[in-house]
């Protein structure tokens, strides 16, 4: 039986345009999804790296010191070669630099490196030669710690005061004036001359010579009746600042009429300056300029006759009053961030992190002066782990401090006091908007209050640990440079004073927000109302504070200051954002104020009188 034929069949029809373009559309998504996914990850990466590089500016430490000279002289037993200094003056000033300073890892604050230097002063004072104030031992930066000090040297027939009167060539810089106090390196020999403000022998670091300026040096020499011996004018042309930053600051007068305290400015770390500490008269022109290893200073803590500051990330040091290196104290694996104070006597406290760890800013040691012994007080990632683990994460490349990006900054801490009568501390919290006081940090810690937004702690294993607010004020947020301001009106009360940033921000929590509307706090990292100095009326037997002073200062949201000046009821107020720092009354009016120039901002601004380091 014949059978059909198989039907030919027809050709597909040809897709349609609108069918290609689908698939074409499709195609396209796939290749954009997948472009994002790669460009996400190279942002993350890039974010990360930015991040990285900008944090890991602040443990970098110096690899260049050389600094221009003029002709050798001679080469010493200690290896430190003698100098002309590269100077333009009327006396013959010298400069010292050990040999080895164009190799890897030399630094200055070595203290075989400053024994051999003042060895080397020693012998040069020793010389068959007559140093008088007319033909004085000068020598140019001698320590490598203070680009624009003079060391000199010289005797005198009868026990005399030394004052000196600097002026320049700067038409903005005033004359400056001060006594010179004697740090005399042979501590044996002259002992009973040192505690003397009147000496046969006088041995100091002249501050207050202007870098990039021609100055004129007048010496007067008085004896103990008040009556003027000698006078003797020298004039030298100081070298340019080793960093680059600017010798003159540009101020704007307040409408106080409160007098300025007397003292000089200190700005202890500028981002893009690290490294350097810079020292301001009341005119805004720099008098010193203080070259350390790395970092900042972050606050500078006299002892007797000499300070104790951070030289880099890892390492501190106590140095004199003529910039001498007496002693290092090296961290180990500990790298500090953001501030000294002093502790228990001989010692100070610090805030470190473990190098390289996830967890940040979230330790506090203890560091002996006389050992240099460090002992670990408290790891509050694992002192209140309950919250950490449960509560808390790493910041993101989308946080609001990405530069951090997977680091677990979750208290951030910022400052810290020590209070010596119950063996407590006191530490600023700028990730939780949080004042913490811990008693007994030397046995078993124990956390005594916080003071900050009762609501970020409820439903957290610290609940109820908060002081209750007296008065109707926002409280303090992204605060810092917390510290104690002196005893209450009663026994268990006493004030502490702040900056209180006025900015929020959380990027180590979800789920929380506060409750900031209808208030001037700000979210905004560069455009806020105002902030604040704080000063609080702690009570801790009634469990109570309350905001007894307060006034407005330029907007910061993070960083910034505010402490009191030397012998004064003015306060030094220090906005890192806004890149200016003033003097304020008593009452918060503006006096004077100074800006600044760095990258991004600049830390703290302090005033320190430095009578018995520099003055006496």
């Amino acid at each position: 039986m014949p059978t059909e034929p198989v039907p030919t069949p027809e050709p597909s029809a040809a897709p349609t345009q609108t069918k290609r373009r689908k698939r074409m559309t499709k195609k396209r998504v796939v290749i954009a999804m997948c472009a994002l996914v790669v460009l996400a990850a190279v942002a993350w990466g890039v974010t990360v790296a930015v991040g990285k590089a900008f944090t890991a500016q602040e443990q970098a430490v110096r690899s260049d010191w050389t600094t221009e000279t003029g002709d050798l002289l001679a080469s010493t037993e200690d290896d430190i070669e003698l100098y002309e200094a590269a100077v333009n003056s009327d006396l013959r000033v010298a400069q010292l630099i050990p040999a080895e300073v164009d190799d890897e890892g030399f630094t200055y604050y070595d203290e075989d490196v400053q024994q051999r230097i003042a060895d080397t002063l020693d012998g040069l004072k020793n010389l068959d030669i007559k140093w008088t104030a007319s033909n004085p031992l000068a020598v140019l930066n001698p320590s490598g710690t203070g680009s624009n000090g003079l060391y000199l040297y010289f005797e005198t027939d009868l026990p005399t005061q030394v004052t000196y009167t600097v002026t320049t060539s700067n038409a903005d810089a005033q004359e400056w004036t001060a006594t010179a106090r004697n740090c005399f390196l042979d501590q044996d020999d002259v002992q009973a001359e040192q505690e003397s403000e009147y000496s046969t022998v006088h041995e100091f670091q002249l501050i207050g010579l202007v870098p990039g300026a021609t100055n004129q040096v007048t010496i007067t020499i008085t004896g103990e009746w008040g009556n003027v011996r000698q006078e003797v004018t020298f004039s030298i042309d100081m070298p340019e600042t080793a960093s680059g930053y600017a010798t003159q600051l540009e101020s704007t007068e307040g409408e106080s009429t409160q007098q300025l305290s007397d003292g000089l400015f200190a700005l202890v770390r500028q981002n893009g300056y690290l490294g350097y500490g810079f020292f301001y008269d009341n005119q805004g022109t720099m008098r010193y300029e203080m070259v350390t290893e790395g970092l900042g200073l972050d606050r500078i803590l006299e002892y007797d006759d000499q300070i104790v500051v951070c030289a880099s990330a890892s390492k501190l040091a106590r140095i004199d009053g003529l910039g001498r290196v007496l002693q290092t104290y090296d961290l180990g694996d500990y790298v500090l961030h953001h501030d000294i104070n002093y502790a228990q006597d001989g010692h100070i406290v610090a805030l470190v992190e473990h190098a390289d760890s996830e967890p940040v800013e979230d330790l506090v040691v203890d560091i002996d002066l006389a050992t240099g012994e460090v002992t670990e007080l408290i790891d509050f990632t694992e002192f209140m782990s309950d919250y950490v683990e449960e509560f808390t994460h790493p910041i993101t490349a989308t946080s609001t401090f990405f530069w951090q990006a997977g680091e677990l900054d979750w208290i951030h801490l910022n400052t810290v006091e020590y209070l010596e009568e119950d063996d407590s501390i006191i530490v600023s919290s700028r990730e939780t908007s949080t004042i913490i006081k811990v008693d007994t940090v030397h046995g078993t810690p124990e956390i005594a209050y916080f003071i900050g937004e009762e609501s970020f702690w409820e439903d957290t294993p610290y609940e109820g640990l908060n002081l209750t607010q007296i008065g109707d004020f926002t409280p303090q947020y992204g605060q810092h440079s917390v510290e104690y301001d002196g005893e209450g009106p009663t026994e268990d009360s006493y004030y502490l004073l702040m900056f209180d940033n006025n900015y929020w921000a959380l990027s180590t929590r979800d789920g929380y927000t506060p409750d900031i509307d209808g208030t001037d706090v700000s979210t905004d990292m560069y455009n806020g109302e105002a902030s604040h100095a704080y000063r609080y009326l702690v009570d801790e037997a009634a469990g109570t504070y309350e905001l007894v002073a307060s006034f407005d200062v330029p907007y910061s949201s993070i960083v910034s200051n505010v402490s009191h000046a030397p012998e004064s009821d003015n306060y030094v107020v220090n906005s890192g954002i806004s890149m200016v720092f003033g003097e304020y009354d008593a009452e918060g009016n503006l006096i004077k104020e100074f800006s600044y120039e760095c990258d991004l901002q600049g830390y703290r601004a302090f005033k320190h009188d430095f009578v018995g380091y520099w003055f006496p």
